[in-house]
């Protein structure tokens, strides 16, 4: 017998994932060119051809054993230290091989973190809307996940964080550009949280650690800039995967950053290194740990994320839906046109559009739209997003 925690999750399994497979089967019935399938966030774009080109090199020439074998549980050193040297170019900071730890993904970095900072009962801050998944990565760790409202313009809703910080708080965690909205908190509302963070350690007695979730940080939209949130407050722990950036989702191959400055940092490194062999993962995938030690400072061509904005922006804005336009990362996040946001997405299937209702991500009454598809698939579709609208107007 399965436990009942799982039994939970089984029984609410993830709304994405469900899109994805309704999509499928909808794909096999009309053909896959006449379902417009905006659910899951899977890039579009290729991987840049030197990522091919590293892994086939490695696999021929470089010894078996540093491709296939173990290496230490933080990552090849070398590869490691790639990485350091790209992040202080573009961020002018100063870390080395020892701050950093390759995980399975910005995911398996999460857990990593969240593993080597939580005593049951800790809680964890989270502003809404956000990737859902958050909360079983907390829960894992029988930590409690700690909701902060939305502000309207979906801005950092400082107040009301600063409200809900208890004694038990252990860490928030904010992700820039967010997904769902595609909203990237400027430099000035990090700076804010910084020092409520730094005042409340203070008031609480302990660390407040911020855990910067970064996979769509490359993905920015009208010259927008992403704050680099260690720059701003000590004690960050940043999760990255190149899952976006490089077109890898499947590879599952990212890092986590711990920087000098965190609290006790010399420990801190040391269980985050024991965390990642005793989840499961022992190491992160030796392979592409290689390919990205030569592929670090590239990035796939995102002008279809860009194209795609603009015409949707362009054409739901026509057609009546409200949404804030996207700063950064591949989503859109408008409101629904009913206050029951599952019946909209539901009501948009007969149109053969599938989206994501708002509420899977602890937004209720939007959908979210991942355009990271392509410009085909987007100009396809108008025709059946003003059905829908037309059918909300009559």
């Amino acid at each position: 017998m399965i436990s009942n925690k799982m039994r939970s999750l089984v029984q609410n399994g993830s709304v994405i994932r469900a899109m994805f497979e309704d999509g499928k089967k909808m794909a096999a019935q009309f053909g896959a060119e006449n379902v417009y399938d905006f659910s899951l966030g899977n890039p579009c774009t290729p991987p840049p051809a030197k990522v091919a080109e590293s892994a086939i090199d490695i696999l021929r020439n470089e010894p078996e054993m540093m491709v296939h074998g173990y290496m230490s549980n933080a990552g090849y050193e070398d590869v490691r230290s790639a990485i350091a040297a790209s992040l202080n170019r573009r961020f002018g900071t100063h870390f080395t091989a020892g701050n950093l730890i390759m995980t399975v993904g910005a995911a398996g970095g999460l857990n990593v973190a969240l593993k080597t900072i939580l005593e049951p009962g800790d809680e964890v801050l989270i502003f809404a809307p956000y990737f859902v998944e958050y909360n079983h990565y907390i829960t894992n760790f029988d930590g409690v996940p700690v909701v902060v409202s939305p502000t309207a313009d979906f801005s950092l809703n400082l107040e009301a964080a600063e409200a809900l910080i208890t004694p038990r708080t252990k860490a928030l965690i904010l992700n820039s550009p967010n997904n769902p909205t595609g909203v990237v908190y400027s430099a000035a509302q990090i700076g804010e949280l910084a020092d409520l963070l730094r005042r409340k350690s203070r008031e609480i007695g302990h660390v407040i650690y911020l855990i910067s979730d970064e996979p769509y940080r490359e993905i920015v939209f009208e010259n927008v800039e992403v704050p680099y949130l260690p720059s701003f407050y000590e004690n960050t722990l940043v999760g990255y995967s190149y899952s976006k950036s490089l077109s890898l989702p499947g590879e599952r191959i990212g890092y986590l950053v711990i920087p000098s400055e965190v609290e006790d940092f010399v420990e801190t490194v040391a269980a985050a290194s024991v965390a990642n062999r005793i989840l499961g993962f022992v190491n992160a995938p030796s392979l592409f740990q290689r390919v990205i030690g030569r592929t670090a400072d590239l990035a796939s061509d995102m002008s279809v994320y860009r194209e795609n904005r603009e015409i949707l922006c362009r054409e739901l804005s026509r057609m009546g839906f409200d949404f804030i336009p996207p700063q950064g990362a591949f989503y859109m996040f408008p409101k629904s046109l009913e206050p029951d946001d599952k019946a909209f997405c539901a009501r948009a299937k007969e149109y053969r559009l599938l989206l994501v209702p708002g509420s899977a991500f602890m937004g209720p009454g939007y959908f979210r739209l991942a355009f990271c598809v392509s410009r085909q698939t987007v100009e396809r579709s108008l025709d059946s997003f003003e059905k829908l609208a037309a059918c909300y107007r009559r």
